[in-house]
């Protein structure tokens, strides 16, 4: 759950006051997943993080092998994070998932996991907090750059779920939208009003984002 972390009388703005769910801990148990995301979960930030449509957030734990190697050659970075600690929960993810990424996971994919399910509903644009939680400024613009972001989902079928359980593929209506696509799309095909215009008309997309898809179609044609 969200919590306050650093000191008013902080000189260094990395510790400075803030309050953040970002800080995520592993459990073992059986965990209720409600339409809203994972029982004893929560957001500081319900303007920009959370609801129906992000309400649980996945990132690949095959990223994190690469990250630890790129930290190690940046002798600037290795110095200021704990490199070690760089692993599954560090993207403030609800679930660390092996064998998906950007590339293989779909807009609009659903899964089984537990007896929950669950659909791809956007991907992850990750915020400042990223950067403050690892004291690490240029994390967030590395994460854009580098495409590994993560995505979220929205739970269409409330469950339990458990560590170590499949998320198991059950219906891909957008074969041709892996996540990678998404994220080129917004943040450098911009030209692309073709794609933009798709997706704004796409209902399994998240509302906020279709929204941003139709103003960049709006200013186009201003």
């Amino acid at each position: 759950m969200p919590q306050k972390y650093g000191s008013e009388e902080a000189t260094d703005p990395m510790d400075k006051t803030w309050e953040t769910g970002f800080f995520k801990k592993p459990v073992s148990i059986s965990v209720r997943l409600n339409r809203l995301g994972f029982e004893g979960d929560g957001v500081a930030d319900t303007v920009h993080h959370g609801g129906v449509d992000k309400a649980v957030l996945c990132y690949s734990a095959e990223h994190y092998p690469v990250w630890r190697n790129e930290f190690q050659r940046m002798e600037a970075v290795s110095e200021r994070l704990s490199i070690e600690d760089f692993g599954n929960g560090a993207f403030g993810e609800n679930l660390t998932v092996s064998g998906l990424s950007e590339e293989n996971v779909c807009l609009g994919d659903v899964y089984e996991v537990g007896s929950a399910k669950v659909q791809v509903s956007q991907p992850r644009q990750p915020c400042w907090k990223l950067g403050r939680r690892w004291r690490l400024k240029q994390l967030t613009a590395l994460a854009v750059s580098t495409g590994r972001m993560g995505w979220y989902v929205r739970v269409i079928e409330e469950g339990a779920v458990s560590a170590g359980q499949e998320m198991k593929l059950i219906e891909r209506p957008l074969p041709d939208w892996p996540i990678a696509r998404l994220n080129e799309l917004f943040y450098h095909d911009r030209s692309n009003l073709k794609d933009a215009q798709a997706m704004a008309d796409c209902v399994v997309l998240a509302e906020s984002w279709r929204s941003e898809f139709r103003k960049r179609i709006e200013k186009s044609a201003g």
